[in-house]
């Protein structure tokens, strides 16, 4: 049975415990035995899947340098993208040592080894102050797909860092189009393009007003980044290299 937010927020108060936020909780659910065994297990499996297919991949990366420059500038980035596209984003930037917000449901323990095991920190904690990124797939834990969750919105203007999105096409690849977020996988040897949008930034004193259109801000450079990824093997060359000079720069 899943949790309402509403549910949580009181389940937290009883607790004493406080989680970021309704999405994003610290505490575990208290799953049944035959639900913690498959945990491990299916862990394993994923985490041998990715590391089989993941050396096959070829990478082709636009607009990089936007991050450069964050952290250049002394600042931290704050990932958003969509959840279709985490089996190749997690094995593209492995062992950086990344804060994953992650959700404590069953689904998300399992997420949190396999995403562990490749270098990334699969917590809730508030990590930006000791030096490292974090991200959000934003429309996660359950969906729905392709809505954008605040978090990424609340955390910039807390923290002043910047957010930047991003997402992945392939050239060859299986949508399982019967999961929730139509999860993507790769075929072995496929090219794929991430395509990284500039920062968003959003001031600490912000509005009410300005922090929904900073929102919206972000869920509009999801999908465009999006439809250009996921489009990108369909294009004529001429028109990819538009792209490759816009992100570039």
């Amino acid at each position: 049975m899943m949790t309402t937010p509403d549910a949580a927020v009181e389940a937290v108060k009883k607790s004493g415990e406080e989680p970021v936020n309704v999405h994003y909780d610290i505490r575990l659910p208290d799953l049944p035995w035959s639900r913690r065994i498959q945990i491990p297990i299916i862990a394993a499996a994923v985490y041998s899947v990715i590391r089989m297919l993941g050396p096959t991949l070829r990478y082709e990366v636009l607009g990089w340098q936007h991050a450069e420059r964050v952290h250049a500038s002394g600042k931290r980035c704050i990932w958003a993208f969509w959840h279709r596209i985490i089996l190749p984003i997690v094995w593209w930037h492995r062992d950086h040592g990344v804060v994953v917000m992650n959700t404590t449901a069953f689904d998300g323990q399992w997420t949190r080894k396999v995403i562990e095991w490749l270098g990334f920190l699969a917590v809730m904690a508030r990590r930006l102050d000791v030096g490292v990124d974090c991200a959000f797939t934003i429309d996660g834990p359950r969906g729905p797909r392709y809505v954008a969750k605040p978090g990424p919105v609340m955390l910039a203007r807390k923290t002043g860092c910047p957010i930047l999105v991003f997402h992945i096409g392939v050239d060859r690849g299986k949508t399982f189009e019967q999961t929730w977020d139509h999860f993507l996988l790769p075929a072995p040897f496929a090219r794929t393009a991430i395509l990284f949008a500039p920062p968003i930034y959003v001031p600490k004193d912000a509005s009410a007003e300005l922090m929904e259109a900073k929102h919206a801000e972000m869920q509009r450079e999801l999908e465009r980044v999006r439809d250009i990824a996921e489009s990108w093997f369909s294009l004529g060359e001429i028109e990819r290299q538009r792209y490759r000079e816009e992100f570039g720069k």
